[in-house]
């Protein structure tokens, strides 16, 4: 007489959904881990241009994580005074200006003088910003192929890479500069968030 195995304690479709989702948490864990390798600076070369990356502009002025950007361009225009900066940021739905005038504004205030700057006041992504930019760039008779750096927060800049890439055709030429995240709430937003985002500019963002 054969042995009774009894049933297994979890059917097909549940041990098929287990390692569904601990194939979704691996890969989630490995572009988390992607985006934090990426989160800090890599400096090149001596960049000639500066391209400050947008964030949410407030009813008061810029945001937490824009002015953290701000100020990470102005410690670098401090120790680079003739460096060409572009403030890269259309109008949301929810923004009472561009947040490109909004960050020449501030930059202004803190002494950049007004003919070293560019407005970028088009884009809606960070794939519109760094294309916008360069022709920008381009168009103000700066050689796009010589060294540039931008700025953004550190938790930004693994897809800011990727989309530089494919925007100026290798990375050979960036620098980039991971400003500081001084609002906790967001930072941990933030890094929910660009696992997913990295996932979605890779795929569709061309």
């Amino acid at each position: 007489m054969g042995r009774y195995r009894g049933r297994s304690r979890f059917p097909a479709w549940a041990k098929a959904l287990i390692a569904l989702i601990l194939a979704g948490a691996l890969a989630y864990a490995a572009l988390l881990g992607t985006v934090l390798l990426g989160s800090r600076d890599q400096l090149r070369g001596e960049p000639g241009a500066m391209i400050v990356l947008g964030c949410k502009v407030e009813q008061w002025g810029p945001s937490v994580l824009l002015q953290d950007r701000l100020d990470e361009a102005l410690d670098y225009w401090e120790d680079h005074p003739e460096i060409l900066i572009v403030v890269s940021g259309g109008q949301g739905s929810n923004e009472p200006t561009t947040e490109a005038r909004a960050m020449a504004d501030y930059l202004m205030e803190a002494g950049v003088p007004e003919e070293q700057l560019l407005l970028e006041d088009r884009s809606h992504n960070t794939n519109e910003n760094l294309r916008y930019s360069i022709e920008l760039l381009a168009g103000a008779g700066y050689d796009t192929t010589a060294d540039i750096a931008v700025v953004s927060n550190g938790f930004h800049l693994a897809r800011v890479r990727l989309l530089w890439e494919r925007a100026a055709g290798g990375d050979g030429n960036l620098t980039t500069l991971a400003a500081p995240s001084s609002h906790l709430p967001s930072l941990l937003y933030m890094y929910v968030r660009e696992p997913m985002a990295l996932v979605k500019s890779f795929v569709f963002d061309r």
